[in-house]
């Protein structure tokens, strides 16, 4: 195929422009506390060896939205190819932290190159991919192309572009079908998507539905130590989490958690909010509303006289999730899009929300239909919906089955997922 007049444009403009994206991007990585050697990875140079004699499979994802998800996909894989080694790129400081989180086994994580000649071809002659699998909303032409001309197989999952991103490219069909070409498979997030990249010229026999990898992350990493210190200090108290929640939203809570109290004396809240330097804030609502807590960041116990806990530093969201079976998730009784609720269900428990799920229609949906998720609209409402999980066993037993279940269909989507890329990839040999 004809090299575009555009794309030939982009290169030269990626050569005039790398000097100064460089150094803002190795800036930006030096402030975020990351050392000198690993924010260099953006100028292709590699911080660590390429290992093993099986297969290296190249994932990149672009932020930390589509990282979990990858992670999942990476694990899957891992297990029908235990030979294979596995890089993970990926653009953000939040991204990098996350992965290194959750780093699956046989795996490494770099920064992805600025998309210029010098740092892709350094970066490609390092690594030497076998297989290279993009996850991100925007594409990066001169990556793309280079990588392809190496011989390497490619697929884009995930496929999801924003709407400037797809009417951009197909105002320009040539450099679209140029671009999309590489990929010798296309999995979108849905029927959709798949239209809208045919429509940029995206090889027809190449694209097919895959599924939305954002439903699909690995469960959230717990600490044990952290969950058998709060579980021996509750004494068996029954619990309920109130997750990631906004401002607006904590004040409904509370008057639930006031009425709950009524039937429910022993009763503990869990409250993670979802800005963790808002505490001082969400502190002084618990007080105004009478209700005596202990605060996690203080290294605090919830003691027998605490019915709340403010659980208010990062990363542990996971553990508060153990301790319970009744979760809400906030950024859903105020329009912020809602929370995934995927989280909840691979960790054992039912999901309560508020009705603005915008951004996790779909997965609320299938939930909500199953019976693993349940709807609230205000205090009131939930606090009904909590008393009746704490009353009635049954009932809780049935959402959390039902929860499980919902977990059980996603991991047999995900591994089919992994088969067909391994077979699109030509890497059924190498396992």
């Amino acid at each position: 195929m004809r090299t575009p007049l555009l794309f030939r444009v982009y290169v030269a403009a990626t050569a005039l422009l790398t000097p100064f994206v460089a150094w803002f991007e190795v800036r930006r990585l030096r402030r975020a506390g990351f050392p000198a050697m690993r924010a260099h990875e953006k100028l292709g140079n590699a911080s660590a060896p390429r290992t093993g004699s099986g297969p290296l499979i190249w994932f990149h994802t672009a932020s930390v939205g589509e990282s979990p998800s990858v992670l999942s996909l990476i694990h899957s894989m891992g297990r029908m190819l235990p030979r294979a080694q596995f890089l993970i790129t990926s653009g953000t400081p939040a991204s990098a932290r996350v992965v290194s989180e959750r780093m699956p086994p046989r795996s490494v994580h770099q920064f992805s190159p600025v998309d210029a000649s010098g740092p892709v071809r350094r970066f490609l002659a390092h690594w030497r991919p076998s297989a290279a699998i993009f996850a991100e909303s925007e594409l990066q032409p001169l990556m793309l192309c280079r990588t392809r001309a190496r011989g390497t197989a490619m697929a884009l999952v995930n496929a999801g572009l924003s709407s400037n991103s797809a009417k951009f490219w197909s105002g320009r069909p040539e450099t679209a079908a140029f671009i999309l070409d590489v990929f010798d498979l296309i999995l979108t997030r849905d029927d959709e998507m798949a239209g809208k990249m045919v429509d940029m010229n995206a090889p027809v026999e190449r694209v097919a539905r895959g599924i939305d990898f954002r439903f699909l992350s690995d469960p959230l990493p717990s600490d044990p130590a952290v969950t058998a210190r709060i579980r021996a200090a509750l004494r068996g108290r029954p619990v309920w989490v109130a997750a990631s929640t906004h401002r607006g939203e904590e004040e409904i809570i509370l008057a639930a958690h006031q009425a709950l109290l009524k039937q429910h004396p022993d009763l503990m809240l869990i409250l993670v909010p979802h800005d963790h330097k808002r505490s001082d804030d969400i502190a002084a609502q618990i007080t105004s509303a009478g209700i005596a807590f202990a605060t996690h960041s203080r290294n605090e116990k919830p003691g027998d006289g605490h019915s709340a806990y403010l659980a208010d530093t990062p990363g542990e969201t996971g553990s508060w999730y153990a301790l319970t079976e009744i979760v809400f998730l906030g950024g859903s009784l105020v329009p912020e899009g809602g929370t995934n609720p995927f989280e909840v269900a691979q960790a054992g428990a039912a999901v309560l929300s508020g009705r603005h799920v915008t951004e996790f229609e779909e997965v609320f949906a299938d939930m909500t239909t199953r019976g693993a998720a349940v709807f609230t609209t205000d205090a009131e409402d939930l606090a009904g919906e909590v008393h009746e999980m704490l009353s009635n066993t049954p009932y809780r037993a049935q959402a959390v089955s039902a929860a499980e279940d919902f977990v059980r269909g996603r991991q047999d989507q995900l591994d089919q997922i992994a088969r067909r890329l391994i077979r699109a990839l030509d890497l059924e040999q190498t396992h």
